[in-house]
């Protein structure tokens, strides 16, 4: 194989063919040929595929030889497997985009306007005539000195945008570097020189005969040489959701970016690169980007480029979709082969994508941004308004001058001081540094998470993962090794519990095992010479099938043998394994004409087929349901009791007398099997497992265990990992019974019926992917708990991808994952191993509350120097910090604390607390408490020291200067001290829970200790040597001293802060929520439908109305009950003062419910008699209760299906009235209203009959619970 791989892709000339028989053009051409005609084509040109291969030089069965010269040749000939990346940004692009920035133009604007005034210079003589404010400039060389200012801060806005420019640049380069990492990590089997190997998808060539199968991304355009019931998906190239069958006969051409479904084969190689159907899709798709150059388009499109060079060929066209959404130009393109009908859906799920993509802690973020920026916009206007009037009234009230033409210039020049002034007071308010400390946070995290084994495909997932409240997570692979070998047998009617020796097996037993267990697994399955002397031998593939040819060699077989006798060409029909059928068989020719199929699959599915045993004598038996029942109670139950999994071998004769079975028909196929035997295979736990999902547990996140095994496997494996533990009630369910109770009479999902299951279970079995998707959608949906749930789920199969696409955050696994798998993942775990799972746990946690320290240094930042300045200016007419040290000031708490403070490890402790949830406040009232108490303490420092601090130091005051007037010691102590405030605040800012000990670790963080001694230099620096465009004066050793105590002393004061409990405080105030459902008014819900993601339940919103509509006409012809119901008001007026907020909806509730009763009679027949005791019921209909006009409020009994509902009706009072019946105008809508929290939180403390729980909700879906919502 060659290793030289050529950077870039060499675009040949179309019709230089080198000496291949056919050129790159005709290639092209053929590869955008389908079916029928693509068939015609190769027949017409070719002969066959035979003789295509003959004519690219290579051999169906050997593949290429694999000669670096003829690598290269064909590289240069055809191309290389690569599509070239869009080009980065440039960094003066990134510095363009900084600059666009509104807070800096308008410093940049006033910057420059201050500086061209600055060298107009009036007269001497009139100089007098303009106020005093303008005299008193020592002399010449100050007032030359006018212009440092204006280019001072032009100089620092060049700083910060630099800064920026190079956050975002080395952001965009880690991004790069993390692609580049998940590329190389890519590989695909090829033959070549008859040997199957694995080679850089990047390093397929044409010529090249690829080895597909389930779960495979094609990697490049190719033609089917050979393939078993081979099913693709190819939707991302032509819209098509139906799965495309693919053979020799009918269809033989495969497309790069699909997704092989179902089944295996080899394909020729024939167009790769920018030559395959994606590329040429995505030359398209680049030339329209260019016209593009919408901010946000971009930013897509960025995201999608590295994801398409992530997956590099492969993804290509499941992007191009998304793609082509990105760029309308590119969606003009892609319409031919989408059908309209798709597109508009797509485009509907893309806009969904894009809602879903805005994460928990950004919307917080954003939301908490804005609102400190309209607070700071406010406050630097009302600062300039103040400063303008108070010049004016001192200038021409007080001094009573006239406004001079020559004065203009100068009052000019106050005016822009003043605005200047204002804009560096907005500029330290607004917290542009935000999200700085989320880019620099997450990226930090995700380069570290590298190294924990996660690779990290989507920025926010890492952040999700700290919010997670539960993690489905698969079994095989993830809690176990993965490592499979079968330590049991049941064969020639005797259970072995150890492997037999294979003189104890029948020869003709034997023979038909061992030949089935070798032809009847996929051929790229292996073992293989361990890699170490004396280590395990390696497991290539499936590692059940692995399990099987393991036990061939211990029965010492050689089943490579049997494999060079019969290959796959030989084969005459395969039933690949899949979801759906749990097995998998294979079908040989015999040389007499008859067929015998191999047969092997999961024991309870495979043996319910079987109709026959083999005997201990090699004849077989009659094998009856009795024997069956025996059998699974005897061999099956014990194996899988101590966690093996089971697989049942069988095969089946079909004698030439019968002719040719319809082998479409699987039903027929798969019937009347022989039983040959029944393996135990041990997949051991990982070690490291169940400390894990301790940590799991501990941490508030809720393991549940989702496979596809039998039930009792799955139970031992799950006491093993800790996730059942004995004694518990936790619910087992196999994927069936969890199906039946989560469905209503109709077979629709109802997610009421899931919130009675999800809660308590733990362990779903035999559960098919569509399961696995439900349950994840219900947790998700689910209102039960006041916290929205955030779910992540672990997945390898390709129809996982629903279940990882819909969960909060996808895991994959990445050494057992399939593409597929991948792509609709957030994360990977490259070692497949679940404790990488509490790593990312940990992480998460870790981001979110980096954040909260940067929020809380920052906050305290941004107020002290927001009414520093805002004070400062209204009293003595100028801020005691000027706009370039607020720059610096600036520049310290935006970019340097946000890398210090985002940087800090994580530790063991942040898995100690359970999960914030999506409506946690940002910040805590323990970090408000923090953020005011150093606040209102550095006011004190600051102010006394603008007022009294020339006394203290003995100095000339700096207040009132005049305009050009040289810095002053006064001010420059002001700004030194409150720089050094801020420094030791930083260190405070490192514990936002209260803890005492700030110095805690702060040694495991490098970057911290040496952004705060390099910000300490930088200090002393512009302090000593600033001079004028720092308006700073150098300080002596005492002042100096004392500055560094006053700074130090804010330490001290935390110590003072943190001993006064915040319970304590009543007053404080949490701030920076995430929205909550149940504060957003209706006329809100609108607006809101287009901003931001909304639960499932709105969507109905519509379809509800119509139906409430037609419920409510009805109602209102029964009005007239309502005035029966007057005279229990006494009852409601209680009931009202007990519960103000949900009193308007009892009331309704009431006089609905009763007008209700009366509508009722029609209906009282549709109930089905077993619908009450049966055991899908689990909510039984409500029951009423009349006593003496005092009405109880009737909810629903949360009865469960082991109540006998009926008896239990027999037993209330005799004044019974009929359940409500579900009315056929009410189908149950999931409840459309935001307003109603009483329903929706499940806090409406409602009377229950008995000595029910007084907080159950009703249940959302029911006719009754649609009520109380509608209304």
């Amino acid at each position: 194989m060659a290793n030289n791989s050529y950077s870039g892709v060499k675009n040949s000339t179309a019709n230089h063919h080198g000496d291949f028989g056919c050129s790159l053009k005709d290639l092209r051409s053929l590869m955008e040929l389908r079916g029928a005609e693509a068939i015609g084509k190769i027949g017409e040109s070719y002969g066959d595929v035979q003789g295509l291969c003959t004519r690219l030089k290579t051999s169906p069965v050997d593949g290429l030889s694999g000669q670096p010269a003829d690598i290269d040749k064909r590289k240069e000939v055809f191309g290389q497997n690569l599509i070239p990346p869009k080009k980065p940004k440039t960094f003066l692009q990134l510095v363009w985009e900084a600059l666009q920035d509104v807070t800096l133009i308008i410093l940049e604007v006033a910057a420059i306007v201050s500086l061209g005034l600055s060298f107009y210079r009036p007269p001497d003589a009139e100089r007098e005539h303009c106020g005093s404010a303008a005299g008193g400039v020592e002399d010449d060389g100050e007032a030359e000195a006018g212009w440092i200012e204006g280019a001072a801060i032009l100089l620092s806005v060049v700083c910060v945008v630099l800064v920026t420019a190079f956050n975002d640049w080395s952001k965009e380069k880690q991004f790069r570097g993390l692609q580049s990492r998940i590329e190389q990590e890519q590989k695909f089997a090829v033959v070549r020189g008859g040997q199957v190997i694995q080679i850089p998808v990047a390093e397929i060539v044409v010529g090249d005969v690829a080895q597909i199968k389930y779960g495979d991304l094609l990697p490049s355009d190719g033609i089917l040489i050979q393939g078993n019931d081979l099913k693709i998906d190819e939707s991302s190239l032509t819209g098509e959701s139906d799965h495309v069958k693919k053979t020799l006969e009918r269809d033989p051409m495969l497309l790069s970016g699909t997704h092989v479904m179902e089944g295996s084969g080899k394909m020729l190689v024939t167009a790769v690169g920018e030559n395959s159907q994606t590329g040429i899709i995505f030359a398209l798709l680049g030339a329209s980007e260019e016209d593009d150059d919408d901010e946000e388009e971009k930013e897509a499109k960025k995201k999608e480029k590295k994801e398409k060079k992530e997956k590099k060929k492969q993804d290509g066209a499941a992007e191009n979709r998304k793609k082509a959404k990105a760029a309308d130009g590119a969606a003009m393109e892609m319409q031919p082969l989408n059908s309209d009908e798709v597109d508009i859906d797509e485009k509907r799920k893309s806009n969904l994508k894009e809602k879903k993509e805005k994460s928990v802690l950004q919307g917080k973020l954003t939301k908490l941004a804005v609102q400190i920026g309209k607070a700071g916009l406010v406050m630097s206007a009302i600062t300039v308004i103040i400063l303008v009037v108070l010049f004016v009234v001192d200038t021409f009230w007080v001094q009573g001058l006239p406004w001079h033409k020559d004065c203009t210039p100068i009052y000019i020049q106050f005016f822009v001081k003043f605005f200047i002034i204002g804009v560096t007071v907005l500029v330290v308010a607004v917290p542009e540094g935000l999200p700085l400390a989320v880019t620099i946070s997450l990226a930090y995290s995700v380069k570290k998470m590298m190294k924990d084994n996660n690779l990290v495909r989507h920025l926010d997932a890492c952040e999700t993962m700290g919010n997670a409240t539960a993690i489905c997570s698969d079994k095989t692979g993830t809690l176990t090794m993965n490592r499979m070998t079968v330590v049991q047998a049941y064969v020639a009617d005797k259970h072995y519990r150890n492997v037999p020796e294979p003189q104890l097996i029948p020869a003709s037993i034997m023979d038909i095992l061992v030949l089935g267990i070798s032809v009847n697994s996929a051929y790229t399955t292996n073992i293989m010479s361990p890699e170490k002397e004396g280590g395990l031998p390696r497991q290539v593939g499936n590692k059940t099938e692995c399990a099987l040819l393991g036990f061939a060699n211990d029965l010492k077989r050689d089943y490579q043998a049997i494999r060079n006798e019969i290959p796959e060409e030989k084969l005459y029909k395969v039933y690949t394994f899949n979801s759906c059928r749990k097995s998998m068989s294979t079908v040989l020719k015999n040389a007499d004409g008859s067929f015998r199929m191999f047969s092997k699959g999961a024991s309870e599915i495979l043996l319910k087929k079987c109709s026959k045993l083999l005997t201990a004598s090699g004849e077989t038996k009659v094998f009856r349901p009795r024997d069956r029942e025996d059998m699974v109670k005897k061999v099956i139950e014990p194996m899988a009791s101590e966690g093996l999994r089971t697989i049942c071998l069988a095969y089946r004769d079909f004698p030439v007398s019968e002719g040719e079975p319809d082998w479409d028909q699987e039903n027929d196929i798969l019937t009347s099997l022989t039983c040959v035997c029944v393996v135990g295979i041990e997949d051991p736990v990982r070690p490291e497992v169940p400390d894990a999902i301790k940590k799991c547990q501990r941490a508030g996140i809720t393991v549940r265990m989702v496979t596809g095994d039998n039930i009792n496997t799955a139970r031992a494996i799950a006491t093993k990992c800790g996730i059942l533990l004995p004694g518990d009630e936790f619910l087992c369910m196999e994927g069936k019974e969890f199906n039946r109770r989560i469905r209503n009479e109709k077979g629709e999902i109802e997610q009421e019926r899931i919130d009675k299951i999800w809660p308590k279970l733990r362990v779903l079995a035999r559960s098919s992917p569509t399961d696995k998707h439900t349950l994840v959608k219900g947790i998700i949906d689910s209102t039960v708990l006041e916290q929205r749930q955030v779910v992540a789920v672990t997945g390898d199969g390709t129809n996982d991808g629903p279940a990882l696409k819909k969960a909060d955050v996808g895991f994959a696994m990445g050494i057992a994952g399939t593409d597929v798998a991948k792509e609709a993942s957030d994360i990977i775990l490259t070692d497949d191993n679940f404790s990488s799972i509490v790593k990312a746990v940990m992480w998460g946690r870790n981001v979110y509350d980096s954040i909260s320290k940067f929020l809380q240094f920052q906050l305290t930042v941004n107020v002290v120097a927001v009414i520093v300045a805002f004070t400062g200016a209204c009293i003595t007419q100028d801020s005691p910090l000027k706009a370039v040290q607020m720059l610096w000031v600036n520049l310290i708490m935006d970019t340097f604390a946000s890398l210090a403070l985002a940087t800090e490890p994580p530790t063991e402790s942040l898995l100690l607390r359970k999960p914030y949830g999506r409506n946690k406040p940002l910040i805590s009232r323990t970090m408000m408490k923090n953020i005011l108490g150093h606040g209102v303490y550095q006011l004190i420092i600051i102010f006394t020291l603008l007022f009294v601090g020339e006394q203290i130091f003995d100095i000339d005051s700096g207040r009132y200067a005049p305009l050009h007037s040289p810095p002053s010691e006064h001010y420059t102590i002001i700004f030194n001290t409150f720089v050094l405030l801020q420094l030791f605040n930083e260190i405070n800012a490192r514990k936002i829970h209260g803890e005492r000990n700030v110095f805690d670790g702060i040694f495991n963080n490098l970057i911290f200790c040496s952004i705060v001694f390099g910000t300490f230099i930088i200090q002393i620096v512009i302090v000593q040597w600033g001079g004028k465009p720092f308006s700073c004066v150098g300080l002596s050793i005492d002042q100096w001293l004392w500055c560094t105590f006053l700074g130090f002393s804010s330490l001290l004061w935390g110590q003072l802060i943190s001993s006064i409990p915040t319970k304590s405080l009543r007053f404080l105030k949490s701030a920076g929520h995430g929205t909550q459902r149940q504060e957003i008014p209706d006329e809100e819900l609108e607006d809101m439908e287009e901003m931001e993601e909304i639960d499932h339940a709105e969507r109905e919103l519509r379809r509800g109305q119509i139906l409430w509509f037609r419920g409510l006409n009805r109602i209102q012809t029964q009005m007239d009950v309502v005035s029966a119901f007057q005279s229990g008001s006494s009852f409601q007026e209680r009931q009202l003062r007990r519960q103000p907020s949900t009193s308007s909806q009892q009331q309704h509730d009431i006089r609905v419910v009763n007008a209700f009763r009366s509508s009722l009679s029609p209906y009282e027949g549709l109930e089905k008699p077993e619908s009450r005791s049966s055991i899908h019921n689990f909510m039984t209909h409500p029951e009423f209760r009349i006593e003496d006009s005092e009405p109880s409020i009737p909810l629903i009994d949360d009865t469960d299906a082991e109540d006998d509902a009926p008896t239990k009706r027999n037993s209330a009072s005799p004044r019974n009235v009929t359940p409500t019946p579900p009315s056929p105008s009410l189908s149950p809508t999931p409840s459309p209203n935001q307003n109603n929290n009483a329903v929706e939180s499940g806090n409406n403390h409602l009377y229950v009959e008995g000595n029910k729980a007084a907080g159950t909700p009703s249940a959302p879906g029911s006719p009754l619970h649609s009520l109380e919502t509608s209304l």
